[in-house]
């Protein structure tokens, strides 16, 4: 289904071709994040002097219309994608290099850029990332006498000690999406996994700790089935001592009375010769080719004042994310402080697809299926991973 996009794109039927209109694509269909990306765009176009037709689609639908507006040659001229996703659509021709359109790519974290580069070319840049971290309820830990886990043998002392009878110790997400994997990544990455091999004793370490937690007890079945959401439920609810989340449950979490919460870098095997390794999260934005090299000159001034040094830190800050440049890092923390574990992180932060490119949404399924297939007591962790990797 992708391979016809880039030829589809070059025409633009139905397309107004004025260069001071442009059209945009994103998933942000929700406030606050629409609101907050709508203004920054805006401000973007009113730079440039350019005016802005806009639609947001749910996250769920955005490649599916990518792939409808490439077919019909009716890209928009600027286009945002969940960075992982960039570089299929790059391998179809269907997006310009950013450098040869005079949009700067330097100064960005090396995963964020990794993660918009496609064969030694610059396709897209995230203005501001995520990733993940070690939650940890305070007021818990201090009454148990337990100090936040760094090792894995600490994690699941700390976890057993934790647990009482309305409380697990520690909460992940291992349902069967997308975000198993992300939340398995750090365990697996740190540990020495490759998504080149899943069937590897590094692999099956990592897995075997998640297994042995939700074997234990120390972590319920049900993560079997919870989002990221429902894990930070159970967290504020105080069913859950520890869990693996994200900053973009910051503005909720702030909101809860009497919840007083530490965030940590997640745990690692041997901290003698292991650092842990965060995944990248966040969006990138593009811009389409769509034969009209007006419009894509346009989009690329756009796209350069939207990525601003300015612009990322307001983004940044209003949206609990991270500046995409490590060189912003003082003047955001000074904005929000409680991002900083998040911040560190973000300097060495992998991109998901940077060992297999394209290729990576067929290894992310197999992962998460073999994480499901071993907490659910289905196979040992060894035997489901070297399933995953013989039907990927």
């Amino acid at each position: 289904m992708l391979a016809p996009l880039g030829l589809a794109a070059c025409g633009e039927s139905g397309v107004s071709s004025d260069p001071d209109v442009l059209r945009v694509l994103d998933s942000y269909s929700n406030d606050p994040d629409h609101q907050i990306i709508g203004a920054a765009l805006d401000a973007a176009a009113a730079s440039v002097g350019v005016t802005l037709e806009r639609v947001s689609v749910s996250g769920g639908s955005l490649i599916q219309r990518v792939l409808q507006q490439g077919s019909s040659g009716t890209l928009p001229d600027v286009l945002m994608l969940d960075n992982p996703d960039l570089q299929q659509i790059a391998s179809t021709t269907a997006l310009k290099p950013l450098g040869p359109l005079g949009v700067p790519t330097d100064g960005y974290a090396r995963g964020v850029v990794a993660a918009g580069t496609y064969q030694g070319e610059v396709y897209g840049l995230a203005p501001t990332v995520n990733t993940i971290a070690l939650f940890y309820d305070v007021k818990a830990l201090d009454a148990a006498g337990v100090a936040p886990p760094t090792t894995w043998d600490e994690l699941r002392e700390a976890a057993a000690t934790l647990t009482t009878g309305g409380r697990y110790g520690f909460s992940f997400c291992a349902n069967a999406t997308y975000e198993n994997t992300w939340q398995f990544l750090p365990f697996f990455w740190t540990n020495g996994g490759t998504e080149r091999n899943l069937d590897t004793p590094e692999a099956a370490q990592a897995l075997q700790l998640l297994t042995d937690l939700v074997q234990d007890g120390t972590a319920s079945r049900s993560v079997l089935n919870w989002t990221q959401a429902d894990v930070k439920d159970q967290f504020i609810s105080g069913k859950a001592a520890m869990m693996v989340n994200g900053p973009w449950q910051l503005p909720e979490m702030q909101t809860v009375e009497g919840l007083e919460y530490g965030i940590a870098t997640l745990p690692v095997r041997d901290p003698a010769t292991q650092t842990s390794v965060a995944p990248l999260g966040g969006e990138v934005w593009a811009v389409p080719a769509t034969g009209n090299s007006a419009k894509e000159q346009k989009a690329a001034e756009v796209l350069t004042a939207f990525l601003s040094d300015d612009s990322q830190l307001s983004m940044g800050e209003q949206r609990y994310t991270v500046p995409g440049k490590p060189g912003l890092r003082e003047e955001y923390l000074q904005r929000r402080p409680e991002m900083e574990t998040f911040t560190d992180l973000i300097t060495d932060a992998r991109a998901r697809t940077a060992e297999l490119g394209e290729d990576w949404p067929a290894a992310a399924k197999s992962i998460y299926t073999a994480v499901q297939l071993a907490l659910s007591g289905q196979a040992g962790p060894r035997e489901a991973l070297a399933e995953a990797e013989e039907y990927r």
